[in-house]
């Protein structure tokens, strides 16, 4: 039987990754969606989501516990690191067997018709 990943249970690739962007994603620059309050710098071109700096890592924007029930506080204003993370990838189970929760195996994995990642965070 597959294992259904969710994401708004998860949230551990929010809690394990620096989650960087380009600078320019940032709502400070023009057509830039994430709210640059919540970021900080980390070079001349690139960002991260503030609490994602250091260690241990936790998204400012994760509202939550890991692993029981999670939401991205700016999901509409994500970053497209966020976008790019999908349930069951590499990152994705690499982030969960660190929070101690259950990693199946790519092949008994199943995501939720229609369920939208938390967030969420990414390398």
């Amino acid at each position: 039987m597959a294992q259904e990943l969710d994401c708004q249970r998860c949230g551990a690739c929010c809690a394990y990754f620096r989650v960087s962007f380009y600078w320019a994603e940032a709502d400070d620059a023009p057509g830039g969606t994430v709210p640059a309050g919540l970021t900080r710098q980390v070079n001349a071109q690139m960002r991260c989501m503030a609490g994602t700096e250091r260690q241990p890592a936790r998204c400012v924007a994760l509202d939550g516990e890991v692993g029981r029930g999670v939401s991205c506080a700016i999901y509409a204003q994500r970053s497209s690191t966020c976008h790019d993370l999908q349930p069951g990838d590499e990152k994705c189970l690499r982030a969960r067997a660190a929070h101690g929760l259950e990693t199946p195996s790519r092949e008994a994995i199943y995501v939720r018709s229609g369920a939208a990642p938390a967030h969420p965070a990414s390398p």
